[in-house]
């Protein structure tokens, strides 16, 4: 079903049944630090719901305000060319990175390669079975890269899950040989203090370096000990990644005591992440800058050495961000776009009763020169249609669509969908283009929907958590120049110069 009207009629009142206050409350109750579903090794995450809730959500079914179970709606703008299912790989769909003409899809039973040469009929040539959450993957030349962020009973891929207070036990980043697709090879491991969320590659001609990601510290984890304040950097050499190794460990948030200088979170900031490490850093290396959304804390920063960054500027929002999750620079420099994913990815936030401000986007700009650099609030971002109550949705991953002199990008929101929006005034960001499914369910919350929506090559790729891989084709005179930009290697979190 494509809807060919104006998507504002989409600001229904759906969550207004549940009072505001407690509606939050509960949502702040989830524990942030899950800053995205992690099921480990299960089955994704379901919840039962109200029985007004529920009734609400088949309500708006029922009106049209929102599309039935399953069903898809799209803007005009947008065609929706081809889905491929899962697979072998049952578990929650993660990440995406490309290289020509292949797509990587993350899972947290593994990753799955896919020769997409053809957008309408993408082929899977390769299922990868190497349990262990997130699995969120990136590429650079012949070298494939995985996060683990489940403790592991060891660093192979039939390791099991073990618990993270035992001293044996495994997580960190695991490395692949890719130089044939169809048949990857696992090469080598890095340990990593507090394992592996995410990661983003700072690529050099002879090395790759790795920014390792993670967070939330325990005395009992003994290789996650407090105060976790900075991040791992690893150094892999590209003619020796078996040689690849952590070579240093800077603290972007030095401070006193056992909490180290990032946020506090409660009891002195409710509702806000306690800061212990970061969640996901985008790097511009050809800006030599980086930008990373620290739990409860935005970074700027500069990688003109990458062994060593060295922060620029430090910003909170203790009002309308809980997790700071992601972050997106436009092709300046001189703007970033900063995700809060409230509810930790598992919760039902996209309704009136949280609002436009909360689980939004954040859009900064970037003033000064040099070290002397500052982040600037300038509005928030959200997508202009309500979700039901049984719809986890917030903003989560997404990369610019280049078109110069705009700053456009595409973004998934879980259950959401996608959304492609300006944000070239700063101040005055709007949806230009959307698609999204109908609930997954109308009597629990059912965790699903878009994890990661990028844009490659002339074509939106998303990989849905529970649907599979899907490919989209935007067509708007506003974004058709960037069809013109043809890229050899994609990693979102490694922003491109996509001009030079």
């Amino acid at each position: 079903m494509t809807l060919l009207n104006d998507p504002r009629t989409r600001h229904r009142r759906l969550g207004v049944a549940a009072a505001a206050a407690g509606l939050l409350a509960a949502l702040l109750t989830v524990g942030p630090a899950a800053a995205t579903p992690d099921p480990g090794d299960g089955p994704a995450m379901q919840e039962q719901v109200s029985t007004s809730q529920a009734a609400e959500a088949k309500a708006a079914i029922a009106s049209g305000e929102i599309p039935g179970q399953d069903e898809i709606v799209h803007s005009d703008n947008i065609e929706h060319l081809t889905n491929i299912p899962k697979d072998a790989l049952p578990g929650t769909n993660s990440d995406l990175a490309f290289q020509g003409k292949y797509a990587f899809a993350g899972n947290y039973d593994g990753f799955r390669v896919l020769d997409i040469s053809n957008p309408k009929a993408p082929r899977t040539v390769a299922q990868v079975l190497c349990p262990g959450s997130q699995n969120d993957v990136s590429v650079s030349g012949n070298l494939l890269f995985l996060s683990t962020d489940s403790s592991r009973s060891d660093n192979s891929c039939n390791s099991t899950t073990q618990p993270a207070t035992e001293k044996s036990s495994w997580e960190g980043m695991k490395i692949f040989d890719i130089s044939d697709k169809a048949n990857p090879k696992y090469v080598a491991a890095v340990e990593t203090a507090c394992g592996s969320h995410t990661h983003t590659l700072v690529p050099q001609r002879k090395n790759v370096y790795i920014y390792v990601s993670s967070y939330s510290p325990s005395a009992t984890f003994p290789d996650c000990q407090p105060p976790h304040d900075g991040i791992s950097v690893i150094k892999v050499p590209r003619d020796a990644p078996e040689e690849a190794a952590v070579v240093n460990f800077p603290v972007l948030f030095p401070g006193e005591g056992a909490d180290g200088g990032g946020n506090p979170g409660a009891p002195t900031n409710p509702g806000v992440a306690k800061t212990t490490g970061c969640h996901d850093i985008t790097v511009l290396p050809s800006k030599d800058l980086a930008a990373g959304a620290c739990m409860g804390d935005g970074i700027l920063f500069s990688i003109k050495d990458p062994e060593h960054p060295k922060v620029i500027d430090q910003v909170e929002d203790n009002v309308n961000f809980a997790f700071w999750h992601s972050a997106t620079f436009n092709q300046k420099a001189d703007k970033v776009v900063f995700t809060d994913e409230l509810g930790g990815g598992g919760a039902a936030t996209c309704n009136a009763a949280i609002g436009p401000n909360r689980g939004a986007d954040g859009i900064y700009d970037i003033v000064g020169k040099g070290d002397d650099r500052k982040l600037v609030f300038k509005s928030y971002y959200k997508i202009p249609r309500h979700q039901a109550d049984t719809e986890n949705c917030v903003a989560h991953n997404g990369s610019l669509i280049p078109v110069r002199g705009k700053d456009l990008m595409v973004q998934a929101w879980y259950q959401g969908g996608v959304s492609v929006w300006d944000f070239t005034d700063s101040a005055n960001p709007k949806e230009i283009a959307y698609f999204e499914r109908g609930p997954l369910a109308t009597d629990t919350l059912k965790v699903g929907g878009s994890w990661s929506a990028y844009y490659y090559n002339g074509y939106i790729y998303s990989n849905d958590i529970a649907k599979g891989f899907d490919v989209l084709k935007l067509s708007d005179r506003r974004t058709d120049p960037a069809k013109w930009v043809h890229l050899r290697e994609l990693n979102v979190q490694t922003q491109p110069d996509y001009f030079d």
